[in-house]
């Protein structure tokens, strides 16, 4: 059976609610759903679609790395925005950072997230070779 290891961000939230700031299990990493905050608490890119979601998926790949991945690994990707008509500019980010590698990936609206402040929230799954 593999190792589980779990890593944290040190968010206030993960003791509060349980949970790790990503997952690996063996070859496998789980990221879990990821917002424009930065480690004082400060939302970044208000109100910019755009920066919100090069901001996370910056984020996302800080966390890969310490799980021993890169954004290369990354085989799919979620991504829950609370205005499917920025499509695009959502859009804009991921393929900058996912235009060569095309995982598997998902653009759902959702009426709102946790702060009112986030207009979009990733979560992302690695497979190590």
């Amino acid at each position: 059976m593999s190792k589980r290891i779990n890593i944290s961000s040190g968010a206030k939230w993960e003791e509060l609610i349980g949970y790790s700031r990503a997952v690996r299990i063996g070859n496998t990493i789980e990221v879990t759903g990821t917002v424009a905050v930065d480690s004082s608490g400060n939302v970044v890119g208000k109100g910019n679609a755009y920066e919100q979601t090069k901001f996370v998926l910056q984020k996302i790949e800080q966390v890969l790395k310490q799980a021993g991945a890169t954004m290369s690994d990354v085989v799919r990707t979620r991504m829950f925005v609370t205005d499917i008509r920025r499509w695009e500019e959502f859009g804009k980010a991921h393929r900058e950072f996912f235009g060569t590698i095309k995982p598997c990936t998902s653009m759902i609206e959702i009426s709102k997230l946790i702060d009112t402040n986030y207009l979009i929230e990733i979560e992302a799954t690695a497979i190590l070779e």
